[in-house]
């Protein structure tokens, strides 16, 4: 009795204990079933995340590729225009010699000038003192010029003074000598009407004398020097009679 009494209550515990280990087991299934299903979602998402993500990079990689070959291609045109404007700058370089020769020179040339231009500064500090020295002296200059020039008032307002004084003195000589010329002129006017009387004379006493040729020449030297000591003292009344007027 006591046997079949705990052998019913083990089975019964054993049952107990199996419906219990079946829902355990039920419940462990469906958390492992669930897991499993969350795994799958989570690896479907990650997996289609992951597929979106290389599809991405794919896709811009493959923009990036065709954005390089237009780069290349560009590029390369680049290049060729590059190698026709070496070649150009080449040509241009060889062109360019010649003028560059000239122009080393005249920088050579300049280089020299620049040293004597060292010395026209030297020059010019020497000609700014200069200079100073030369605007005081302008200065004393200019000081005594008016100076100078008040003495000049005065010495015009004294020349005016004379200037009429003078004037005054001229009318006088004038007055004074205008009687001595007109006497002058008389007395000249005489001479020259007795030397014409005197040449008539003698040249009719000489075609009546009939003289020798050597008296004739003789005779006529005599009266030359008369005559020339004659044409002096007229030349010399004339030569005062001018001097008068003047």
């Amino acid at each position: 009795e006591i046997e079949a009494k705990y052998s019913q209550k083990t089975q019964a515990v054993r049952d107990q204990l199996e419906l219990r280990r079946k829902t355990e087991i039920h419940e462990v299934e469906e958390r492992k079933n669930n897991q499993i299903n969350e795994l799958m979602r989570n690896h479907e998402k990650a997996f289609s995340d992951i597929k979106n993500y290389y599809n991405d990079i794919t896709l811009k990689n493959l923009e990036l590729i065709s954005l390089l070959k237009e780069q290349i291609q560009e590029m390369k045109k680049r290049e060729n225009q590059l190698e026709k404007e070496k070649a150009e700058v080449l040509l241009q370089n060889k062109q360019l010699k010649e003028p560059l020769q000239q122009a080393q020179e005249q920088v050579s040339e300049l280089q020299k000038k620049l040293t004597h231009c060292d010395k026209d500064k030297e020059a010019l500090l020497n000609t700014k003192t200069r200079l100073k020295v030369t605007q005081k002296e302008l200065k004393d200059l200019q000081w005594e010029h008016e100076v100078l020039q008040q003495r000049f008032s005065k010495v015009q307002e004294e020349r005016d003074e004379l200037y009429h004084r003078f004037t005054t003195a001229i009318h006088e000589v004038q007055q004074k000598t205008g009687f001595k010329n007109l006497l002058l002129e008389r007395k000249l006017k005489g001479l020259l009407s007795l030397l014409e009387k005197k040449e008539v004379e003698l040249s009719q006493v000489l075609a009546a004398s009939n003289l020798h040729p050597d008296a004739l020449s003789l005779v006529s030297q005599k009266l030359e020097s008369v005559l020339q000591s004659k044409n002096a003292t007229i030349e010399n009344l004339q030569l005062q009679l001018s001097r008068a007027c003047k």
